[in-house]
């Protein structure tokens, strides 16, 4: 059977969540029918809707020994870049909300995010740290531009002198250069560009609310030479889809201003499993067998493997492979591929409330 697409959407169905007590599956005809249909005219455009939560709380402190980090900040919950291999989609399900298609079009804003924060920083006790700020969904992504929310927690930990990393894969973050670039002069911060793939066409099917591989690419550059350290994320590494391109993308990367790099293999908890092969069965439905194979090779004939250690980059043969070509092609084009260290002595939580100064 036929997978139905949707233009700029990267589920291809609003997947059930785990938590729902009844499941629910279409009648034969009706869905044979359904996709007669659609083989001849598009489906209809999705509109992204977002709605606003106070929260009491925005650091998410983690002890996991596969992270370089222990504590993260998210300033939205899901993300309109729609990628189907998304770790974060299964939070969703919190929500009574889809990981599929809702975790792209139904989006929640924290809007008290930097008002939570000054009170977590300033609070008797905190010692800093480096915290991630995009960890799990996208900080600059599209309704960021209006929202500027990011924008609001980056001036507050510049001003603290806090130190902390972006993880994004948005041009977006372009537009705070006025305040990271003064930070990353006293190694405050550094930005991570996740790059998947060099190729546009498998862009817009991987990633298709997310900026375009050169304009990622562009944005390295930008970072690096107003002298913020820039890495980037190739992640997930997925066999047969973008793992050839692994070379390609350090050398591109490295050629742009990179000054590191770090990758990880496909994972797929809980629902991402399902949103994934759904994907895949609608894009690549001749490599879907050789795919989930490869896989399950990585993951001890399993499709997910939590355990630490193993579940960033997989175990086997495989795995093994991955990593030597990932480390080789790293070597050559001059990648660091430690951990970014960043000062914490500068640290003044008396700035928590007063006035922005760039050092």
């Amino acid at each position: 059977m036929a997978v139905s697409v949707r233009k700029g959407r990267g589920a291809t169905r609003r997947n059930p969540h785990r938590f729902e007590a009844v499941a629910r599956v279409p009648d034969g005809d009706a869905r044979d029918a359904a996709v007669a249909q659609v083989d001849d005219a598009p489906l209809p455009p999705l509109a992204t809707e977002v709605r606003f939560e106070d929260v009491r709380s925005l650091l998410a402190y983690n002890d996991s020994p596969d992270l370089g980090f222990d504590r993260a900040i998210n300033p939205y919950r899901g993300c309109e870049h729609g990628c189907p291999y998304c770790y974060a989609r299964p939070r969703h399900s919190y929500l009574n909300l889809s990981p599929g298609l809702d975790f792209e079009t139904k989006l929640v804003a924290k809007r008290n995010a930097a008002e939570v924060l000054a009170r977590e920083l300033g609070a008797p006790g905190y010692r800093p740290a480096t915290i991630n700020i995009g960890a799990a969904t996208d900080a600059y992504q599209p309704i960021e531009r209006e929202l500027r929310i990011t924008r609001a927690i980056v001036e507050l930990l510049v001003r603290t002198r806090h130190p902390f990393v972006i993880v994004t894969k948005s041009a977006l973050v372009e537009r705070d250069l006025d305040l990271l670039a003064p930070a990353a002069a006293h190694s405050l911060t550094g930005v991570f560009i996740s790059l998947t793939t060099l190729e546009p066409s498998l862009a817009r099917r991987l990633e298709p609310r997310a900026a375009s591989p050169w304009r990622r690419l562009r944005t390295i550059e930008t970072l690096a030479r107003a002298g913020i350290p820039v890495r980037v994320n190739v992640a997930p590494i997925i066999p047969f889809i973008n793992e050839p391109e692994i070379e390609r993308l350090l050398q591109a990367a490295a050629d742009a201003g990179a000054c590191g790099a770090h990758y990880a293999v496909l994972r797929l908890p809980w629902e991402v499993d399902a949103v994934f092969q759904d994907w895949l069965q609608a894009h690549f439905p001749q490599r879907a067998t050789r795919v989930m194979n490869r896989v399950r090779e990585m993951r001890g004939g399993k499709h997910y493997d939590s355990r630490f250690g193993v579940r960033m980059k997989g175990e086997g043969v495989w795995a093994a492979l991955i990593c030597q070509r990932f480390e080789k092609a790293a070597a050559r084009a001059g990648l660091f591929v430690g951990e970014l260290r960043l000062r914490t002595d500068l640290f003044e939580p008396s700035r928590v409330g007063s006035q922005l100064t760039l050092f």
